[in-house]
C-alpha cells in the first residue's frame, strides 16, 4: 500500500508541475502589460516589481524566478490591489468557496446515492421515470438558472410570510449557504444518481447476489453490505475531482448569491489582467484537485485491494 501511495504522490506533483507550467505560458502568451498606467501608481513601483519577478528578464529566467517562488509557497503580489499578497487572498476567501462547497458536495453524494439506489431498485416504474425526468433537467439546465429561480423562490416565500426566514443573498450564517449550496450541488447530485443507478444495475445482476438471496439473507443485508458496497464504488471514484470541481468552480453561484468566495477574485483578476493573483489560484486550484484525486485513489485502494495489487 506504501508503493502505492507513493506511486501516487510523485504522479501528483508532476501534474502539478504541468499546471503550473502551461499557466506560465499562457499568461505570457496573454497580450496586454500586467503593469500598465492604471496599475502601477510611480516608475518606481514598476521598476520594483520588474525586479521582484523578473520582467525585466529573459522569459527562461522569469520561469525559474517563478517556479522557485511558487516551492516556497510564495504566489506573489497582486498588480490592482494594494499591498495584498496572493496568499492572504486565498487564506481569505478560500475557506468561504470550501465551505459552499462541502455543504453542496454533501448533499449531492447523500442526494445521489439516494435517488441512484431507488432507480435501480424501480427500476422503469413511476419512481425511476420521474427521478430520472429531474436528473436529465439537472444536468442540462445551468447553475446561474437554478440560482436565479433559486433566489427568486427566496424572494416569494419570504413575502409570503412576511419576513425573512432564509436570506436571498450575502453570507455570515448557515442559512446564507442553505440555497447556494444547494443550487450548487444539483448538478452533480444528477450526475452522481446515474452514475450510481447504472452501477447498481450491474450490481444486482451479479451472481454473487444471487448466491446471497439463495443463502436466505435479508433484502436488507444484501442491500446495504453486498449491492450499495460494490455499486459506490464509482460514486467513490468521480467524487474526488467533483469536491475539487464544486469547490473552485462555484464563480457563478458565488456571482449571483453575492458570495465572497475565492472565484470572485479569480474573475476580476482575469478582467484586470492581473497575472500574479491568475496564476496563484490556477496553481492552488489545479493542486487542490490533484490531491483530491490522489486522495480517492488512497480510499479507493483501501475499499478495494484488487486496486493497489494491479
Amino acid at each position: 500500500m506504501l508503493v502505492y501511495i507513493l506511486k501516487r504522490l510523485i504522479a501528483g506533483v508532476i501534474t502539478v508541475w504541468f499546471i503550473a507550467t502551461a499557466t506560465f505560458i499562457a499568461m505570457h502568451q496573454v497580450p496586454g502589460d500586467p503593469l500598465m498606467n492604471d496599475k502601477a501608481v510611480s516608475p518606481e513601483i514598476r521598476a520594483n516589481l520588474e525586479e521582484k519577478y523578473g520582467l525585466n528578464k529573459p522569459v527562461t529566467e522569469q520561469y525559474f524566478i517563478y517556479i522557485g517562488n511558487m516551492l516556497r509557497g510564495d504566489f506573489g503580489i497582486s498588480f490592482t490591489q494594494q499591498n495584498r499578497q496572493v496568499n492572504d487572498i486565498i487564506r481569505d476567501h478560500f475557506p468561504v468557496s470550501a465551505t459552499l462547497g462541502l455543504l453542496a458536495v454533501l448533499f449531492a453524494a447523500a442526494g445521489g446515492i439516494l435517488w441512484g439506489a431507488l432507480t435501480a431498485i424501480y427500476r422503469n416504474r413511476l419512481p425511476d421515470i420521474i427521478i430520472m425526468f429531474l436528473v436529465i433537467l439537472g444536468i442540462s439546465v445551468p447553475s446561474f438558472v437554478f440560482a436565479a429561480l433559486g433566489q427568486l423562490t427566496l424572494v416569494n416565500l419570504n413575502s409570503l410570510v412576511g419576513r425573512s426566514i432564509i436570506p436571498v443573498a450575502g453570507w455570515g450564517s448557515i442559512w446564507h449557504m442553505l440555497m447556494p449550496s444547494l443550487v450548487l450541488g444539483l448538478g452533480t447530485m444528477a450526475l452522481l444518481t446515474r452514475l450510481m443507478r447504472s452501477s447498481m444495475l450491474e450490481v444486482i445482476n451479479e451472481d454473487y447476489i444471487r448466491t446471497a438471496r439463495a443463502k436466505g439473507l435479508s433484502t436488507t443485508r444484501i442491500f446495504f453490505k453486498h449491492q450499495l458496497r460494490n455499486a459506490i464504488l464509482p460514486v467513490v471514484t468521480v467524487l474526488g475531482p467533483q469536491i475539487a470541481a464544486i469547490t473552485t468552480g462555484g464563480f457563478v453561484v458565488e456571482l449571483v448569491f453575492a458570495i465572497p468566495g475565492l472565484g470572485r477574485y479569480f474573475v476580476q483578476a482575469v478582467q484586470q489582467l492581473d497575472y500574479t493573483v491568475i496564476m496563484g489560484t490556477t496553481v492552488f486550484y489545479g493542486a487542490f484537485l490533484v490531491m483530491m484525486v490522489i486522495l480517492v485513489d488512497i480510499v479507493y485502494g483501501f475499499i478495494d485491494p484488487r486496486v493497489r495489487l494491479s
